[in-house]
């Protein structure tokens, strides 16, 4: 009888808890009551821990992630993906050319050429205005006394193994007089612009052995490829882009030292040290000198012509009291290192990149390896603190997971997969974006292979797909047309271009106006063999699968027989893309806001391990492409990159499928908090900028304690 009892009274007093506790425990939608601290911290989930906390070391997204909030740049993008002031308050870009005197030329005038001549031909035409486009720009023109200097250059020198070797030979110049030029604005045309004053072969023929000198002796076969540096030494006609940073006054790093114009240099000594393996050194190789004119002054002069090197400056700037040599020094004492270890030890070794000091709205707080990462804001960020006084960034590798902790409230956001989002469109709990990114998925040709050597048999592969078909039931609608290079939400992208039209009775005509005719097997034919390929792809990726699965179906109906093999990611990089062996491939690019395609799309760029993997080649595009990385003016680089647009969809290189939307889920009680007309505070759905980012505005981001009714 008591057992009877106890069996019955045990489940009723658990009902009866579980009833009471539904008024004591807090909701999801009240989920701050249990803990108030929730609303002021930010939890994000990421799939894999960061490596490596240094902005000029990091080359993984967690790390950047990271290193994004603890760390500023001079510079960054606005809303509108125009450049805009952080740690600069200002910049200014000019420019200071210069050329040489060439003894072994003459003016057309048949006079010989010295430095005291060389000015007078060049003032005089400006100063009469003959110098097309140059009278408003030029700001001074002086000429300077020939001087000496050293150099080393480096060149690669087979070892007794037949591996290449670095060495690096010494040489002494003999620098001629020679005629400086200031302006107020870089113009990539100068030397052009200059011909009718020099003749047009004025620079050529420049007597380099006369005045370039190695300071010892060079091996035989190194004396051709030492010459070929002679130019670069030494250019008859030289560009050096210059911007002026002026700096903010009013920053601290985190530990309270003051942010000066020191730091700036050090930053880009320590990306130029070999020894510290910096992913970011081609981004500054451009730089020739950097000069600190005063404490919040810097001048960066440039070696040559290259418009993206600006950008570069958006990376975090680093503290030098923390990092020089005597700190290092310092570090290696109090660690105890081994003599071997103390020889090998600098930046990349420094405890600095697992307990950063930057200068960013939040500071570092712990870093538990592969579970968390722990920030807070920093109170003297000279913008004003975060609404957030936590972040963290927690290690959640499973995507099912991370939804799980999302939906309970105990993350405020994941990267949720197109399908995921869908679950959450009529959900009154959550708010989602669907915004344009930078990247775009392609099948890429070779064109190489004479089955892709007609750029009239690329259209017509492209006419055969529906592409839209496959943004409304691949990617759920999470997706858009694109027809070119270029990300479809930048300047750069010429919007009047339209997309290939899904036409296959159109795509087969092509195909029989260039001699291909169906067979009786239902498969296109010309000379006795059938229009057949392999497309491939890379494993670990099923949009990708899906894509290459539709394209031979598509290419199926017309007659072109497509085999398909998909390859893990190391063999089909290395094997494949990389050695230019293959047919097609499905495969998409992450663009950067930066208008230079240089490494994608120039020619000289097709060899093996290298971008140009499909190997286009086209003399105009090869034009447009060094124009457009030499060109400072934003309104000619648009004009630029529109005829490089619609050039390279008129030889459809690629067929261009879609942009993928970026796809954001967050909780409806997280605002953006602003302050209105009357001072008070304002409260405001959060919505992406032009990017497709929607932490643009993140330092005003709050939690609610309710979700707002807007």
């Amino acid at each position: 009888m008591l057992v009877k009892r106890l069996l019955l009274f045990i489940p009723l007093t658990l009902v009866i808890f579980l009833v009471q506790s539904y008024f004591w425990v807090p909701t999801y939608e009240n989920q701050a009551a249990g803990n108030p601290d929730r609303l002021v911290t930010y939890i994000e989930a990421s799939i894999g821990d960061a490596k490596i906390l240094n902005p000029i070391l990091n080359a993984d997204s967690a790390s950047s992630n990271i290193v994004s909030h603890v760390f500023e740049g001079l510079l960054d993008l606005d809303e509108d993906l125009k450049l805009r002031s952080r740690l600069a308050t200002d910049w200014q870009i000019t420019e200071r050319a210069y050329v040489l005197v060439n003894p072994h030329h003459r003016f057309p005038d048949g006079t010989e050429v010295t430095g005291d001549g060389l000015f007078q031909k060049i003032h005089q035409a400006w100063k009469n205005g003959t110098i097309e486009g140059l009278q408003d720009r030029v700001q001074s023109i002086e000429l300077l006394p020939s001087a000496q200097r050293s150099e080393s250059i480096s060149l690669l020198l087979p070892d007794a193994e037949g591996k290449p070797q670095l060495k690096d030979i010494s040489v002494s110049i003999e620098v001629p007089e020679r005629v400086a030029l200031t302006l107020s604005e870089v113009d990539q045309d100068l030397f052009t612009r200059l011909q009718p004053v020099l003749g047009e072969r004025y620079f050529e023929h420049f007597p380099y052995d006369e005045l370039v000198h190695p300071q010892e002796l060079v091996p035989k076969e190194l004396e051709e490829p030492l010459r070929a540096k002679f130019p670069d030494i030494l250019p008859v006609g030289e560009h050096n882009p210059t911007i002026l940073f002026h700096l903010r006054q009013d920053v601290k790093f985190h530990d309270g030292h003051v942010f000066d114009a020191g730091d700036v240099k050090f930053t880009y000594e320590a990306i130029m040290n070999p020894k510290n393996l910096s992913p970011r050194t081609p981004d500054f190789e451009p730089i020739k000198t950097v000069e600190v004119v005063d404490p919040y002054t810097v001048r960066i002069i440039y070696k040559r012509l290259y418009s993206p090197a600006i950008n570069a400056w958006m990376m975090g700037i680093l503290p030098e009291h923390l990092l020089n040599a005597e700190a290092l020094n310092r570090e290696k004492q109090e660690r105890g290192l081994s003599e071997e270890a103390q020889k090998a030890f600098g930046i990349r070794e420094s405890q600095f990149n697992r307990q950063p000091i930057g200068s960013g709205s939040f500071q570092f707080v712990e870093w538990q390896g592969d579970e968390f990462i722990h920030l807070r804001r920093y109170e003297d960020y000279w913008e004003g603190p975060a609404q957030y006084q936590d972040y963290y960034m927690r290690i959640i590798p499973e995507l099912f997971t991370q939804e799980v902790e999302f939906r309970t409230g105990a993350i405020d956001f994941y990267g949720a997969q197109p399908h995921q989002v869908d679950r959450y469109k009529n959900d009154s709990t959550y708010q989602w974006f669907s915004s344009l990114g930078f990247a775009y998925n392609y099948i890429g040709y070779n064109n190489r292979k004479p089955l892709f050597a007609d750029p009239m048999i690329r259209t017509a592969l492209g006419m055969a797909i529906n592409v839209d078909e496959i943004i409304t039931y691949l990617v759920y609608g999470e997706g858009e047309r694109t027809t070119g290079p270029y990300p479809r939400n930048t300047e750069w992208y010429d919007q009047s271009i339209q997309p290939l039209p899904y036409d296959p009775q159109g795509a087969r005509a092509i195909f029989e106006k260039a001699g291909w005719i169906m067979n009786r097997d239902g498969w296109l034919e010309k000379d006795g063999k059938i229009f057949e390929f392999t497309l491939i792809t890379n494993n670990g990726n099923p949009i990708r699968k899906n894509l290459m699965t539709i394209a031979q179906n598509a290419w199926k109906k017309i007659g072109v027989k497509v085999n398909t093999q998909v390859f893990e990611w190391a063999v089909f990089l290395n094997d494949f893309v990389n050695t230019g062996d293959f047919d097609a491939v499905v495969l998409g690019w992450s663009m950067t806001i930066d208008p230079d395609l240089y490494q994608i799309w120039h020619s000289s760029q097709a060899g093996p391990q290298q971008l140009n993997f499909v190997g286009y080649k086209n003399p105009r595009a090869d034009e447009l492409i060094v124009r457009i990385r030499q060109e400072y003016n934003r309104d000619r680089q648009e004009e630029l990159t529109h005829e490089l647009h619609r050039l390279i969809h008129e030889d459809q290189p690629y067929t261009f499928l879609y942009a993928p939307l970026s796809t954001r889920v967050l909780d409806k009680k997280i605002v953006l908090v602003e302050e209105g007309p009357d001072g008070k505070e304002q409260f405001k759905k959060i919505y992406p900028t032009k990017s497709g980012d929607i932490t643009f505005y993140f330092k005003k981001w709050r939690k609610l304690e309710l979700t707002p009714d807007f």
